[in-house]
Formats: C-alpha cells, structure tokens, sequence
C-alpha cells in the first residue's frame, strides 16, 4: 500500500502542477497571473483583510499583501474602511475588477468543460468524494502531529 500511496502523491503533485499551468494560461489571457486570481475570487464573495484573505487561500499574509496591492494599482480592487477594526481595512473589488474576474471565471468554465468533457461526471464526484477524505486525513495527521510537537521540548543549542 505504501509504494501505492507514495505513487499516487506523485500524481497528485503533477495534476497540481498541471493545473497551476493551466490557470497561469487561462488568468493571463484576461490580463491577470492565477495569485490575482485567486485574490479577487475570494474578496468577490465578501469583503475581507488581507489576513482573513490570506487564511482562507493558506498562504502568507504578505504575499496577499502584495497581490492586494497589485490589484489596488490596477484598479481591480480598493480598500475599504473596516467598521469591525480600523487599522485593518477590507479589500473589495472595484466594478473593472468584477468584470474581469466574470471574464476570467467564464473562461475557466469553458476550459473545465473541454479538460473534463470526456470524464464521466460519476468519476469526477468519485475523486472529489476522495479528495475531500484525503484532506480530512491529512488535517487529522496535521492536528496530532502538533499536539505531538507541543509536548516535545526544544533541543538545548550547547
């Protein structure tokens, strides 16, 4: 099982990178890299701070910072006044910035269409209902792991 579960990790990581690739080509031909992408999608639902922003993608803070503010230069997004703490604005997207993401979300969709078109729809909820059983291992895995690195003194430098 392990040589299985090794060569599917494999495979897991090249679907990713493969699909990274593929939203790198779909984001640009409407003008956008795949981070300003990702950016725009999650402040679209709601308005958020960077860091509430940066949670919900897991990645850093600062490189949602510095997204922001590339899309803030471009006029796909804006900072707002946040009434819930006020050195921590929310970012929201501009009316240029909804446009372009509805372009880029339509384009994506067709792309999904033509890359999937030839699997049946049974087979791409069998790996999404798998997908999501992995995920909810490895959070598990994740958990224990720090509860078992917090009761692990730090090694003494001598």
């Amino acid at each position: 099982m392990s040589d299985e579960a090794a060569l599917l990790v494999a495979d897991l990581y090249e679907a990713a990178g493969a699909l990274r690739r593929l939203g790198e080509r779909t984001a640009a031909a409407e003008g956008l890299t795949q981070a300003r992408w990702q950016v725009m999608s999650v402040v679209a639902e709601s308005p958020l701070t960077v860091p509430q922003a940066a949670r919900r993608l897991g990645v850093s803070r600062q490189n949602v910072q510095r997204v922001a503010g590339d899309l803030v230069e471009r006029d796909l997004a804006a900072f707002e006044p946040n009434p819930d703490h006020r050195g921590s604005p929310l970012l929201v997207l501009t009316g240029t910035g909804a446009e372009a993401l509805g372009r880029v979300t339509e384009r994506a969709a067709a792309t999904h269409r033509a890359v999937f078109g030839e699997i049946p729809g049974e087979d791409v909820h069998a790996a999404r209902e798998f997908l999501r059983v992995l995920l909810t291992e490895l959070d598990r895995y994740e958990a224990d792991a720090s509860e078992t690195d917090a009761g692990t003194p730090e090694p003494q430098n001598r």
